[in-house]
């Protein structure tokens, strides 16, 4: 079983829509999972219409609780908090979960033991099926941390189904950036497809992304979005990848049907399949097999 994780320096690059569109390319070759990594803003499902099968709650960090039939009211608690998280009231302190970052130096500052820490539900994780494979995918909830932990699980998960029911490939849906979600969905990878695009930024959005895969030492492969919008940035994107080394595999035309078919809640392979931007993306495919192939 091999594992193709989907990254971008930055986001908005159209890494979902390649990540969707190889998905469905995949699968009409060869047995898949996929997996959205990208829990802080997921939206693979927008494109793959999956029908949940099972939904899971997911714990994480911890928020401190102050018992109020043991609280003194000496407001130690609200004196020591560096992030304001303890709210006096009438007849009680209380703590406002979402600025409480789980320290617990208010439970061992309180002289009455009236406060403990407990675990808090930050998000939910969902196994779902589509025409393409299962899909594991989550929802981080509002202001949580712990994103890197819920990539963990979502890639875990959809890993040990992969090699239970004996599938071939792991397509894995990355968040952006050069965060720790990223190094959470490049773990174990045996390839990572960089996208980006042909922009002022295009060549160092390109360089944190593979810094941190070559840090891990996953092989990395270019993606070149809206290749056709800038030429000049274009070649210099080409011009740097072949100083380091790195194939680009795929250079995407820029084209309005992208936005239609996520619009329609489609891949754009299946929303118009003999368009120019799936032939390229059919070209692109191809390319990525025969790396991961070899």
């Amino acid at each position: 079983m091999k594992q193709l994780v989907i990254l971008s320096g930055k986001g908005g690059t159209g890494k979902t829509s390649v990540a969707a569109a190889l998905a469905h390319l995949a699968s009409s070759e060869i047995s898949t999972v996929l997996a959205d990594a990208d829990v802080d803003a997921a939206n693979l499902e927008l494109v793959l219409e999956p029908t949940k099968l099972e939904e899971h709650v997911f714990m994480g960090g911890q928020v401190a609780v102050v018992d109020p039939d043991l609280c003194g009211l000496c407001g130690r608690c609200h004196e020591i908090c560096r992030f304001d998280a303890v709210i006096a009231g009438d007849d009680t302190y209380r703590v406002d979960a979402l600025a409480c970052e789980g320290c617990a130096a208010c439970v061992t500052q309180c002289p009455e033991e009236a406060i403990y820490v407990e675990e808090q539900q930050a998000g939910l994780w969902f196994r779902s099926d589509t025409r393409f494979g299962p899909l594991f995918h989550a929802h981080l909830f509002a202001a949580q941390e712990n994103s890197g932990k819920l990539v963990t699980l979502v890639k875990q998960h959809g890993r040990l189904l992969a090699l239970d029911q004996g599938r071939e490939l792991l397509i894995v849906d990355g968040p952006p950036g050069i965060g720790c979600p990223v190094i959470s969905a490049s773990a174990g990878a045996d390839l990572a497809l960089l996208v980006v695009e042909p922009t002022v930024s295009g060549i160092h959005d390109l360089e944190r992304a593979l810094g941190t895969v070559s840090h891990f030492g996953v092989p990395a492969l270019v993606c070149i979005n809206k290749a056709d919008l800038n030429p000049a940035h274009t070649a210099a994107i080409e011009g740097f990848c072949a100083s380091e080394g790195i194939a680009v595999v795929g250079k995407l035309p820029y084209d309005t049907i992208v936005t239609e078919a996520m619009v329609q809640g489609q891949p754009v392979t299946t929303y118009q399949p003999e368009g120019a931007m799936t032939s390229a993306m059919r070209e692109m495919w191809v390319n990525v097999r025969a790396r991961l192939e070899a």
